[in-house]
C-alpha cells in the first residue's frame, strides 16, 4: 500500500538567516541578502558580490569543537540544518522510529571546495607528506549524508544526490518515492553548498554565468529585462519527510503533505536549458499530475529556479505555460528567492522547498524583489517586490540543472480534515 508523505521538520541556514524564523520573516519582507564579498580581498575577482552567509554559529546548531575541525564548510551548514531539522521535528532513531527506517537524502552540487583547494596548497607547496588524512572524508560529495546518518543512527537508505543545481530537489523528490513506496518510513532530505571561493567565483564568472554587476540590491534580478546572470550563494536546506502514518502515530506537527514529484533530463547542453522549456515542462506536469492539481479549484505557488540568467527565465517561463497551459499559467503566483539569497547552488532546492513549505503553511507568497523591467519573454505573475497574502492550496518549487537536469516537487496545503 502506498504511504501518504508530509514534513514534520524543516532547518536552514542562507545568507537571509540561519534558523527558520529569521529566513520566512526576511522572505517575507522582501530582505535581500546579497552584499559585497568579504574575505577574498587579496583576489582580483571578476565580480563583487555574493549571498554570503553571516553569523553561522556551529555551537548554537549542536556542533562540537570536533565537527567544525573535522568537517568542510558545506558539510557543517548541513549538520547544522539536519539538527534544526531534527530538533523541529522530534523524531529520534530508536524512540519513535526504528533506525534501520530512518534515512538520508542530503546531497552537493560540488561538495568540499575548500578542504580541496587547501589540501590542494599544501601539496604544491609543503609535499605530498603534508596533506591530511581527513582530506578524503571531508571532501567528497557524499559526506554530508553520511555524517548526518552517523549523528542520527539513520541506518536506512542513503542516498546523495549529485544533480548540480538540481541536487535539493531530487533529494526530496526521491526521498518522496522512498517513503511513498515503503521503502522508509522518515527521510532526512535535503542539500548543501559552501563554494564562494575565488577558483568556484573564477570557473563561473569566466564562463560568463555571473552578474557582473557591482549594486548588491540589484544583481539578482530573476525574470526582469535588465538580468545579467545569476548571483552565487551558499548554505544548506534539510526537511523531515515522513510517512503519514508514523507521524500521526508519534504526534507529530506537520507542515505540508509532499504529493507530486517530476523528474527529466534536457538532453540538450552542458550548462544552457533547452530553449524551447519542453524538458522542463514534462518534470513539471508529472509534479502536478500526480498532485492532482485542480486548475479551477487550486490556488498555485510556484517557486520557480528563477536564476536571473537571460536564457533561463525565458525558457523557464516557457515551461510552466507548457505544463499549465496558457489560462493556467497567469492565475498562478511565481516567485525567484534567488532573488534574495543569490543562487545556493546544491542547497537551492531544498531551501527553495522550505520557502514553499513556508508560503503553504502562513499563506503568504515570498515576492521576486529587485523587478524594475517586464521582459516581453516574461511574461506571468512573478510577485514583484512585496509579499502577497494567499489562500494557496498547492505549491511547487522548480529546479533546473547544469547536465539538463530538471526536478519538481509539489507539496498541498496541510489540512487535519
Amino acid at each position: 500500500m502506498e504511504q501518504r508523505v508530509v514534513i514534520t521538520g524543516v532547518g536552514v541556514i542562507s545568507p537571509i538567516g540561519n534558523n527558520i524564523t529569521d529566513f520566512w520573516q526576511s522572505l517575507e519582507q522582501g530582505k535581500c541578502g546579497i552584499d559585497f564579498i568579504k574575505g577574498m580581498e587579496g583576489y582580483e575577482l571578476p565580480i563583487s558580490v555574493a549571498g554570503q552567509v553571516k553569523d553561522f554559529s556551529p555551537e548554537e546548531n549542536g556542533l562540537e569543537r570536533n565537527d567544525v575541525r573535522r568537517n568542510d564548510t558545506y558539510c557543517q551548514y548541513a549538520l547544522a540544518a539536519a539538527y534544526q531539522a531534527m530538533q523541529d521535528s522530534g523524531l529520534k532513531s530508536d524512540e519513535n522510529i526504528a533506525p534501520e527506517r530512518l534515512g538520508t537524502y542530503i546531497g552537493s552540487g560540488i561538495g568540499g571546495m575548500h578542504t580541496f583547494v587547501n589540501e590542494t596548497d599544501k601539496l604544491l607547496h609543503e609535499g605530498v607528506h603534508r596533506i591530511s588524512p581527513l582530506f578524503i572524508p571531508m571532501m567528497i560529495g557524499n559526506i554530508a549524508a553520511g555524517n548526518v546518518a552517523i549523528k542520527y543512527n539513520a541506518q536506512g537508505v542513503c542516498l546523495p544526490v549529485v544533480t548540480a543545481c538540481a541536487t535539493g530537489t531530487h533529494s526530496a523528490g526521491e526521498a518522496y518515492r522512498a517513503i511513498k513506496h515503503g521503502y522508509a518510513d522518515a527521510i532526512i532530505a535535503g542539500g548543501s553548498e559552501a563554494t564562494i571561493h575565488p577558483l568556484a567565483i573564477g570557473g563561473f564568472a569566466n564562463s560568463k554565468a555571473l552578474s557582473r554587476s557591482t549594486d548588491p540590491k540589484n544583481a539578482s534580478t530573476p525574470f526582469s529585462a535588465n538580468r545579467s546572470g545569476f548571483v552565487m550563494g551558499e548554505g544548506a536546506g534539510v526537511l523531515v519527510l515522513e510517512s503519514l502514518e508514523n507521524a500521526l502515530k508519534r504526534g507529530a506537527k506537520i507542515y505540508a503533505e509532499v504529493v507530486g514529484y517530476g523528474n527529466s533530463c534536457d538532453a540538450h547542453h552542458v550548462t544552457a536549458p533547452s530553449p524551447d522549456g519542453i524538458p522542463a515542462s514534462r518534470a513539471i506536469k508529472q509534479s502536478l499530475t500526480e498532485a492532482g492539481f485542480d486548475a479551477d479549484k487550486d490556488l498555485l505557488y510556484i517557486n520557480a529556479h528563477g536564476t536571473s540568467t537571460p536564457l533561463n527565465d525565458k525558457s523557464e517561463t516557457a515551461a510552466i505555460k507548457l505544463a499549465l497551459g496558457e489560462e493556467a499559467a497567469r492565475k498562478a503566483m511565481i516567485s525567484s528567492t534567488k532573488s534574495m539569497t543569490g543562487h545556493m547552488l546544491g542547497a537551492a532546492g531544498a531551501v527553495e522547498l522550505i520557502a514553499c513549505t513556508l508560503a503553504l503553511k502562513n499563506g503568504i507568497v515570498p515576492p521576486t524583489i529587485g523587478y524594475s523591467e517586464p521582459d516581453p519573454e516574461c511574461d506571468l505573475d512573478y510577485v514583484p517586490n512585496a509579499s502577497r497574502k494567499a489562500d494557496l492550496t498547492i505549491a511547487i518549487s522548480n529546479s533546473l540543472g547544469f547536465g539538463g537536469h530538471n526536478s519538481c516537487v509539489a507539496l498541498r496545503k496541510w489540512s487535519n480534515e
